[in-house]
């Protein structure tokens, strides 16, 4: 009986380990076929826009890819090979992103996709929604600690220009998706908008460093640990280029309060668990951390590595934000995290959580959240000097 038991719990163990989904892409735009190349990108691989891991088999006037299951939710589209020919509705107009819970050892979904953007298209269709007080400080910004040049983009706060005040800093990963419909792949957050109105409202004001993630290096740029699947981890490195590169001339060029109190460092998903690491790696310097659903299930190390770390952050203060329908592991690992730095003496006043129901993995969320996580961990009168 007891072997019998032993058999059936070993055997159903393996059914949720070979756990699978295959999609099969049965409808599609005609243009499909001058390319021949559809890929499959979420946030399972760090949102590239394309990438051979992830590029569909065409066989029998179908597209179809085979992907094993991960722990946490499935967030997606589906694109020619970059975020320029990303798949939309027919009139050329944005998606939400595509979305699958494993729930089962083996499954099939077939996928119908109205319309491919092109660059061309993307021109026409997608107007800047940028305000007037977002600029870009730099097209290609050197990063000499990667061997790499990346887009910055600046807000800077309503009155600016007609005062001589210092300003909290907002330091913003996947700057594609801060401030611009035209720019962003699967939805902007609006900040732009969002600190407007928040200074109208209340006369707080930032400046927001917004830096653009580096398509197939995203993933990789913001974990400092390596992973089997997606290769080596260039999160210290990254961190290195934010500190010792892109503040000291943000803060040369700008009004800022450079100090860690005024200093935040905000990001989502893979760019979350970053922006927890900075956060507890470099006290000093970041402060303050918006943590939006985190990837903590893409490096295990990052949970003995904040044991480790935690004390020497013990006066900055940290949001974290998920939805309960990005997945459970999702909230299990936030919940796990805060209770391993409150079990650490963290303060657990300077530690706030927030649930949303029904909240997905997705720029929606984000958005929604952004304003109540700013006000948060400025709660403290936002005087400038």
């Amino acid at each position: 009986m007891l072997k019998g038991l032993l058999f059936l719990f070993s055997f159903l163990m393996l059914l949720k380990s070979l756990a699978q989904v295959t999609f099969i892409v049965n409808e599609f735009p005609e243009k499909t076929l001058e390319t021949n190349s559809v890929y499959l990108s979420g946030n399972f691989e760090g949102w590239s826009g394309g990438q051979e891991a992830y590029k569909l088999k065409h066989e029998k006037k179908v597209f179809s890819i085979t992907i094993p299951e991960y722990k946490e939710a499935i967030n997606f589209k589906f694109t020619l090979g970059n975020w320029d020919t990303v798949e939309c509705n027919k009139d050329g107009s944005a998606i939400e992103n595509r979305n699958y819970v494993f729930n089962k050892p083996n499954d099939t979904v077939y996928v119908a996709i109205s319309n491919w953007t092109s660059p061309r298209d993307q021109y026409k269709l997608k107007v800047s929604t940028a305000a007037k007080n977002v600029y870009v400080f730099s097209e290609n910004f050197k990063i000499p600690q990667l061997n790499r040049t990346r887009k910055i983009s600046i807000y800077l706060p309503p009155n600016y220009n007609e005062t001589e005040d210092n300003y909290p800093v907002l330091y913003m990963l996947d700057g594609q998706n801060m401030f611009d419909t035209a720019t962003s792949y699967s939805g902007e957050w609006e900040v732009d908008e969002q600190l407007n109105t928040l200074y109208n409202q209340t006369g707080k004001s930032f400046i927001v460093v917004a830096i653009n993630h580096g398509n197939e290096k995203r993933i990789n740029e913001y974990s400092a640990w390596d992973n089997e699947k997606y290769g080596i981890g260039e999160g210290e490195a990254f961190l290195d280029f934010l500190v010792n590169t892109l503040k000291p001339q943000v803060d040369k060029l700008c009004r800022t309060k450079p100090d860690s109190a005024n200093t935040a460092i905000i990001g989502s998903s893979v760019g979350g668990l970053f922006s927890h690491y900075a956060a507890i790696k470099r006290p000093d310097v970041f402060g303050k951390a918006a943590v939006f659903s985190p990837s903590f299930w893409y490096a295990n190390e990052c949970f003995s590595f904040t044991k480790t770390h935690v004390k020497n952050a013990c006066n900055s203060k940290l949001y974290y934000l998920a939805g309960d329908s990005e997945s459970e592991a999702m909230v299990e690992n936030i919940n796990e995290m805060i209770a391993l730095m409150k079990n650490q003496n963290f303060p657990e006043d300077n530690i706030m959580e927030k649930i949303v129901l029904n909240g997905k993995h997705n720029e929606s969320l984000w958005r929604s959240g952004f304003t109540d996580a700013i006000c948060w961990l400025f709660s403290e009168k936002n005087k400038t000097k």
